[in-house]
């Protein structure tokens, strides 16, 4: 085994997710699955305050403190929830001194949505999609390759962040958002774990909630 694989099987993460009406933690003390602890809960009335205590419930100072990455996704979800995960996860970051990375909610459910289209083609891409309420659609565009060592996993790249667009372009592969807490948290801890070592200990200025429909978007 080489030294980076070494490290990585040592690194505990913690990653902080959020859909349009759930919010979720996920913890790793090693790489191996079996080591995974996760926790999934509907919102209510008072989210800000919830977070804090359940996740206090979750995880124990000491294990929060021997974290060595953490990852949120950023949206597009219920952009209230998406924002105050990334402020905890912005905030746990530069407490316990850690990286922070972050991946778009749909990111997170590419590959689920590429195995059940039956979308195994290098290099072939598609649209993930998002309808908003007056006109128009978030969507995102990614890209199918496989791993270098074993062809037959699929690695989805993010080709085009989330973003909004009036239309959706009819020729190209286009598939609607489907939120699944459970198989997206522990995507976010699988891609957490991959880019583990490629996040410095700052990277947490950089990480944004995304809401396509912003007035500065």
């Amino acid at each position: 085994m080489n030294i980076n694989n070494q490290r990585r099987l040592n690194y505990p993460t913690l990653v902080i997710h959020s859909t349009d009406n759930s919010f979720c933690f996920g913890y790793r003390k090693s790489n191996d699955i079996k080591s995974e602890k996760l926790f999934i809960k509907q919102f209510d009335n008072d989210l800000c305050n919830n977070l804090i205590v359940e996740l206090n419930k979750f995880i124990s100072k000491e294990n929060l403190k021997k974290v060595k990455k953490i990852s949120v996704s950023i949206g597009p979800a219920n952009f209230n929830a998406s924002r105050l995960i990334v402020v905890l996860a912005r905030t746990i970051s530069q407490q316990i001194n850690c990286p922070l990375d972050s991946f778009s909610s749909f990111e997170l459910m590419a590959k689920r949505i590429a195995s059940k289209n039956n979308i195994f083609t290098n290099k072939q891409s598609f649209w993930i999609y998002k309808k908003l309420k007056r006109k128009g659609f978030i969507a995102g565009k990614y890209e199918i390759s496989h791993d270098e060592e074993n062809n037959a996993d699929l690695v989805i790249r993010e080709k085009v962040t989330p973003r909004v667009v009036k239309e959706l372009e009819s020729k190209e592969l286009c598939f609607e958002a489907n939120y699944k807490d459970e198989e997206d948290l522990r995507e976010l801890l699988d891609l957490a774990n991959k880019n583990i070592l490629n996040t410095n200990i700052n990277s947490w200025e950089k990480v944004l909630p995304l809401y396509p429909i912003s007035p500065i978007n």
